[in-house]
């Protein structure tokens, strides 16, 4: 079994539905829940948006290989009514998002996959409650725990916990 972790994250509709809905389907499709940070809202990263963004990390165990785990998680995205990734790479509104910003230790970096998540060390909003669950983590290319990638970080969005 390899430890997983995975941002969830949505805009539209009832957010926080999504987001428990999408737990329920990776513990089912996936593998187990291990712990699961509190649930930041946020506006949105990258684009323009009036919606704001509820995320949460989880960490899982499961024996799916990355490209398998990326493939059932599109199809959960896609069950939960998420239409495409982005439009000529800019960011969308979404009901779901599933990222997987770790696997184990690996280091995979080709067209359809990075891990480490690419764009995790500028996002604040992914950073603090991966923070939460796992602030002694280390990530392999910035070699450095997540606890220091946090206070090292010049993002400037503001985040809350949600209720």
């Amino acid at each position: 079994m390899k430890k997983i972790y995975i941002l969830l994250g949505g805009n539209l509709g009832d957010r926080a539905y999504f987001l428990r809905k999408s737990i329920k389907e990776i513990s089912q499709k996936i593998g187990k829940i291990l712990k699961k940070s509190s649930i930041y809202e946020s506006k949105s990263w990258g684009f323009s948006s009036e919606k704001n963004f509820l995320n949460q990390v989880i960490l899982i165990n499961s024996n799916l290989s990355p490209y398998k785990l990326l493939e059932c998680s599109k199809k959960i995205e896609k069950k939960l009514g998420r239409i495409k990734k982005s439009k000529d790479k800019i960011y969308e509104n979404r009901t779901i998002d599933i990222d997987i910003l770790f696997y184990e230790n690996e280091i995979i970096n080709d067209e359809n996959l990075q891990i480490p998540h690419k764009l995790l060390h500028k996002r604040k909003f992914t950073i603090l409650p991966l923070c939460e669950i796992a602030p002694k983590l280390y990530h392999p290319l910035l070699k450095k725990n997540i606890e220091n990638i946090l206070k090292d970080c010049k993002s400037n969005e503001e985040i809350t916990i949600y209720n």
